[in-house]
């Protein structure tokens, strides 16, 4: 049997694959097809694998089109497909025009506009010969498109002629991939002024500074990722600013470690959050106390911040306790974590959090959440055995019982718990 007779039955299929459910088997069986081609990559003809991947990538694209890929399981593994050709291509260089041709049909030809492909990755296949002929295709295709059109005359073609706007949505998505393609061959060339250019656009979103300060620190240009990240972390004080700050201090302990502590501070400051002081903790080590009393009264503030802090961040359990009660904490999903861990400790002190849970579970009718009662209810029996409380447990389900009679899709989920 060939290895093309080995894979692409795999990945070829004819089911509809509208439900969820059989996409989702068709996905883990593409997932069969690239484990066989990275094992056969690794002891078969790097030549007779590309050509076997590159038809799976091909055959996927189109089976993804009319699949419900919602859990993402098909969309992974076309990505791994397509590391993998990446990787091929570099083991064993197809002639660079062919390579060229498969790069510009799969980006701008493909009816599959889900996915990008590098071209820093290709380059050390292509060439430097390959590289010009790339640029040239990508110029081609630049100087093709018409000017980009005004939001008021994008607005008037939806309205008034649907083929025309149909062909600026085609014109949006070659613009998008030409896009891409000039920030990764700013890497490539290793050109900063393109690097900045390319990366921060108008510099009106801080994910685009981030951006900057991940394509500089690629080509090792460290200490201006650091900037750029710093300026992504100041932008303002929006998710993507906050993600950027991660970023910023990541760079700092590598590249700049005496400068990481002082940035973990201000950036439990600007986000005062549970995981930033867990970081700042982390990194203080002894001179950690100089800096709770700060972060103690700021997150008591936040009684889920706080709570998650001491239960997670410094492993108190007490203290976490302490605080759940102290500052009133309204979170069911915490409050659930926090009881289960403590009843190791005091386990007829969790009794009335399970209480509140279960009546909380019992707010919506349903069978997951009357068995998510039914067993907290028989957790509480468990722990409330030989105890007086055991008597106020059994009462309580005896009160539910009764209150709700009218569902019998509880009584049997009690009823298979074991509940009296």
């Amino acid at each position: 049997m060939t290895l093309a007779d080995q894979i692409l039955p795999l990945v070829r299929t004819r089911t509809d694959l509208h439900r969820w459910r059989a996409a989702n088997d068709y996905g883990s069986q593409l997932h069969e097809a690239v484990t066989l081609l990275q094992d056969a990559a690794e002891n078969q003809p790097p030549a007779e694998v590309l050509t076997v991947t590159q038809k799976a990538i091909a055959s996927a694209c189109k089976v993804i089109m009319r699949a419900d890929d919602s859990s993402g399981i098909i969309g992974d593994a076309i990505r791994q497909l397509l590391e993998l050709h990446a990787q091929l291509v570099r083991t064993a260089p197809p002639p660079d025009r062919k390579l060229v041709d498969w790069m510009i049909r799969f980006q701008f030809d493909n009816e599959c506009d889900f996915f990008t492909i590098d071209p820093v990755a290709y380059a050390p296949a292509l060439g430097e010969r390959g590289m010009t002929t790339y640029r040239m295709k990508l110029d081609e295709i630049a100087a093709g498109l018409s000017p980009k059109l005004s939001d008021e005359h994008r607005h008037n073609l939806w309205s008034t002629d649907r083929d025309a706007w149909h062909q600026v949505l085609e014109q949006d998505h070659t613009r998008f991939v030409l896009e891409w393609n000039a920030r990764r061959l700013a890497v490539w060339d290793r050109d900063v002024d393109a690097i900045i250019a390319t990366h921060s656009r108008d510099r009106k979103v801080a994910a685009w500074l981030q951006d900057t300060a991940k394509a500089l620190a690629e080509i090792g240009e460290f200490d201006l990722a650091i900037d750029w990240a710093r300026q992504a972390t100041y932008f303002d004080l929006g998710h993507q600013a906050a993600k950027a700050s991660v970023y910023w201090c990541a760079l700092l302990a590598e590249h700049r470690p005496d400068e990481e502590l002082p940035a973990r501070l201000e950036v439990f400051r600007r986000w005062p959050t549970s995981s930033n002081a867990s970081a700042l903790n982390k990194r203080g080590g002894s001179s950690w106390p100089t800096y709770a009393e700060e972060v103690t009264a700021t997150l008591e503030r936040r009684p889920r911040e706080a709570v998650s802090f001491a239960l997670y961040g410094l492993d108190d359990l007490t203290l976490a306790w302490n605080l759940a009660h102290s500052l009133t904490l309204d979170d069911s999903m915490l409050w659930q974590e926090l009881a289960k861990r403590y009843e190791k400790v005091e386990p007829l002190a969790v009794l009335p959090i399970y209480t509140q849970l279960v009546l909380a579970d019992l707010e919506n009718a349903g069978a997951g959440s009357y068995r998510s009662a039914a067993r907290r209810l028989a957790r509480m029996r468990t722990l409330a055995s030989g105890s007086p409380q055991a008597a106020e447990v059994d009462e309580l389900i005896a009160d539910l019982r009764e209150t709700h009679r009218r569902r019998p899709r509880l009584q049997l989920e009690f009823d298979k718990a074991g509940l009296p």
